[in-house]
């Protein structure tokens, strides 16, 4: 009984699978759309240039990240708060995902005004069509090069206006941007570390005290990292930690 139930089970498994074929072999095909991608002949120069704009266009976002670290406050921010976590001891918390969204998100809220210029004098004149593309960057550039040039030492700008052998500028409208550039990135990471320096200041404390007690009670194979991470994450949430921390930032941006 048990094998005639079983051979009818295969059987008819074996007939719905022959239906199923057949229904999708006897179906009409699915029509798939196709993308064309070539280069052919143009009699206007405007085409031209248009797909020239195009692959300008994406070679810009593609080396976006670059820019809006090397031209922004995201340098400052992200070694900041990478200097944090490692002076608290929280090995991954917070994770890097967090750290480079709350450094992105700190970095277009500090960077507004200057995007905003951007805006108003350069891209939307160029949108309407009331100036050149070429007027429009150069419009661009200038809120820029004001606000890295404001967080650029003197040093760190006469150290590569001498290696990039120019003549001596009479004022800052004379220095390339990409001399500007280097200059305010080295800048930045002066900063950020004297800012972490200051960070790791409480948190040495805390661990030097917390070890002082454990030897004196004797408890010498006790890690004093285990001890002391609870007092150091309670004493940053009372002092209002993340507040401090990011009004200063942001301040130091003024």
């Amino acid at each position: 009984m048990k094998s005639s139930c079983r051979n009818w089970f295969i059987l008819g498994t074996a007939l719905l699978l022959t239906l199923a074929v057949s229904a999708v072999v006897q179906a009409e095909p699915v029509p798939l759309p196709t993308v064309n991608i070539g280069v052919g002949s143009s009699s206007k120069p405007g085409d031209v240039a248009t797909t020239i704009q195009i692959f300008l266009m994406l070679t810009v976002l593609s080396l976006a990240p670059g820019l809006l670290i090397m031209t922004t406050s995201f340098t400052r921010i992200v070694v900041v708060l990478s200097f944090l976590r490692t002076a608290m001891g929280t090995q991954q918390a917070p994770s890097n995902q967090i750290v480079l969204a709350l450094s992105m998100f700190l970095t277009f809220f500090i960077m507004t005004p200057v995007w905003n210029q951007i805006n108003k004098d350069a891209y939307q004149p160029w949108k309407a069509q009331q100036i050149t593309q070429e007027l429009a960057i150069d419009r661009a550039v200038k809120p820029l090069r004001t606000f890295m040039l404001s967080q650029t030492r003197e040093k760190d700008l006469a150290l590569f206006v001498s290696l990039s052998k120019l003549p001596q500028p009479k004022n800052a409208n004379d220095i390339p941007t990409l001399t500007i550039i280097p200059a305010f990135m080295i800048s930045e990471l002066r900063t950020a570390f004297q800012i972490g320096f200051l960070v790791y200041i409480p948190f040495i404390v805390v661990d030097m005290v917390v070890a002082s007690v454990l030897m004196s009670m004797g408890m010498m194979m006790l890690p004093p990292v285990m001890i002391s991470l609870p007092f150091k994450i309670l004493l940053f949430v009372l002092v209002d930690g993340w507040g401090l921390v990011i009004s200063s930032l942001v301040k130091s941006f003024g």
